[in-house]
């Protein structure tokens, strides 16, 4: 056995290290298409002229499960969003019956939300739910003689840039399809699964989406983020007998985007841009536990790398059908890569202890050739570390970048499992003949930290609310000389009431502003927490229901507020602003 694999290690070595090489030179592809369009040609994917108007826009939200994190969407980005023609339409369904409360309870206080409810029970997949918001949207053209140019895809968790709709209604100037940026939101460097999303979107919206744009390929969806010209998708709905979105896609964003550029419309990825809210980007949470990921990523492999290949083939110019490669080597390539990490850390370990024990490396070969292979594949490894580092430091810092080489290992060992479990369950499902399961990703909603650097000031606020006119509120300003207690002023002048000015921070904050009724409140849910969270927060609680516990102030609390309570309490904290007078009755309570 021992001569045996000393006869066949040099060809099993020398092919894996060929076969990286190559791996690795095609993944430079993208860069050095964007160094050449950029150095060389000098040429760049430009803006589109200013719009002439603002285009009505929908945004739709396919809801299932999502009572937790839709309110606190919905509320923040309605509040940040610096576009003033657009409507939330928010796909629910009757067997969800939480999210379909919140849902309507969000439309009654907004005229802008809008609970499109499919007419059976969940879940389906995505783009069915997508399907009934559409036809939910079509009714409510009909009935109040709107019409609705373009359509926005977005998911439950996701943090809307203030300038995300501006920048689509720009690009659709002159395209049928717009794609703003993604991008996971920033977390700590203890945060390896969460990280490894971090490190792929980075160098994939900084370079993939911009070569695939200056190559003049196609230009996938990313799922969120994305704007439709709506005669494509009545275009789509003639096609398809009036399913837009193909119910029986696990990735029908990918494939949407392979259609409309198949059918010969305009596609436009807007490149990552500095603006004074920070990059315009889609932001959000993606999963941060192993199991969370290896489900999400077996469903875009199975989507795009199988369930895409078997519907589209390689259709199109040699440049689309690199794309389609590109796409789709992660098949081969990811069970390849945790095969060369786990060869590097059996031929470490063995190197260390044969110098240590003064015998031959178990691993070593003495074919010139084979090495050279072996140090040029190492050397084109650090190179494509390099420059994911320097992707990834260019958006989540350079601190956060030193862990790139680590999860670099962590996440081979996940896109392996995503790759072999989609490759069973698409086999499986061939074999039996049975469609293919949507696996739904569980969602969480950034917190106050997040939120906070993308909201409107309170002074544009209370003037776009109509709680104050702009020649007031400058009058006051030039009084003050200071927004730091603008509130207090425009009270204590009564220029504000209490209940407005706690309404015009509900908005700015994105945190939901009640009315309790003092006299429905249960004693003992107001002693749940210990008197002197009251007194260094400013909160008592008034509600339990579904498993969470309601809590409510007359200020937004801090950040460190929802962490520090976890050491009194087990269940999700939701906090809700009432004005102070509520307050003073709900502290008579304790």
């Amino acid at each position: 056995m021992y001569l045996l694999f000393l006869s066949l290690w040099p060809w099993v070595l020398g092919t894996l290290a060929t076969v990286l090489l190559l791996s690795g030179l095609d993944d430079l592809v993208p860069s050095l298409i964007c160094f050449w369009h950029l150095v060389v040609r000098k040429t760049s994917v430009t803006a589109a002229g200013v719009p002439r108007h603002e285009r009505r826009i929908a945004v739709f939200v396919p809801c299932w499960k999502e009572s937790g994190v839709i309110a606190n969407m919905v509320r923040h980005n309605l509040a940040s969003v610096q576009y003033g023609n657009y409507d939330f339409f928010l796909g629910v369904y009757p067997n969800d019956a939480a999210t379909v409360q919140v849902a309507r309870q969000l439309a009654a206080t907004f005229g802008n939300v809008h609970v499109a409810a499919c007419p059976h029970a969940g879940p389906t997949s995505k783009a069915d739910c997508l399907n009934w918001v559409y036809q939910r949207m079509l009714l409510h053209e009909q009935e109040h003689g709107a019409y609705f140019d373009t359509v926005v895809l977005h998911d439950a968790e996701d943090l809307i840039h203030p300038e995300a709709l501006s920048v689509i209604n720009r690009e659709r100037v002159r395209n049928a399809m717009v794609q703003v940026p993604v991008l996971p939101l920033p977390t700590g460097l203890d945060e390896f699964t969460h990280g490894i999303y971090c490190d792929d979107f980075a160098e994939y919206q900084t370079i993939d989406m911009r070569a695939r744009q200056l190559c003049r390929s196609f230009v996938p969806s990313n799922g969120v983020g994305t704007g439709f010209a709506r005669h494509v998708l009545e275009q789509l709905a003639k096609d398809r007998n009036n399913l837009v979105f193909d119910p029986s896609s696990l990735t029908e964003d990918y494939e949407i985007g392979v259609y409309i550029y198949h059918a010969g419309y305009s596609q436009v990825f807007a490149p990552l841009t500095w603006s004074a809210n920070g990059l315009i980007a889609t932001r959000e949470y993606f999963p941060r536990r192993v199991r969370s990921a290896i489900r999400q990523r077996t469903r875009w492999v199975t989507g795009i790398g199988l369930q895409s290949w078997a519907r589209d083939g390689w259709r199109g110019s040699w440049l689309c059908k690199y794309w389609f490669w590109r796409d789709r080597k992660g098949l081969a390539a990811n069970p390849l890569s945790l095969l060369t990490n786990m060869l590097f850390a059996a031929g470490l370990a063995d190197w260390i202890q044969a110098a240590v024990e003064h015998r031959p490396w178990f691993f070593g070969v003495a074919n010139p050739a084979v090495v050279a292979l072996c140090w040029m594949t190492a050397a084109m490894q650090c190179v494509r570390l390099a420059m994911r580092m320097f992707y990834t430091g260019r958006i989540f810092g350079f601190v956060f970048a030193l862990g790139v080489p680590l999860r670099q290992f962590h996440g081979n060992f996940i896109n392996c499992c995503a790759s072999l479990g989609a490759l069973w369950r698409y086999a499986d499902a061939r074999w039996h003949r049975r469609p293919l399961v949507w696996l739904k990703t569980d969602h969480a909603y950034p917190n106050v930290g997040a939120l906070a650097p993308m909201g409107r000031e309170l002074s544009e606020v209370l003037v776009g609310g109509g709680y104050v006119s702009e020649q007031a509120l400058r009058d006051a300003q030039t009084e003050l000389r200071s927004d730091a207690f603008l509130a207090q002023f425009l009270m204590a002048r009564g220029m504000v009431s209490d209940e407005e000015m706690c309404r015009a921070i509900s908005m700015q904050s994105g945190i939901p502003f009640t009315r309790v009724q003092v006299e429905r409140i249960r004693p003992r849910i107001v002693r749940t927490l210990p008197l002197h969270v009251e007194k260094r927060f400013g909160v008592v609680p008034f509600y339990v229901e579904s498993g969470r516990l309601f809590v409510a102030g007359a200020r937004v609390p801090p950040v460190s507020f929802y962490e520090e309570l976890k050491s009194f309490t087990r269940l999700p904290i939701e906090f809700h602003l009432v004005t102070k007078g509520n307050y003073e009755e709900l502290r008579r309570l304790l």
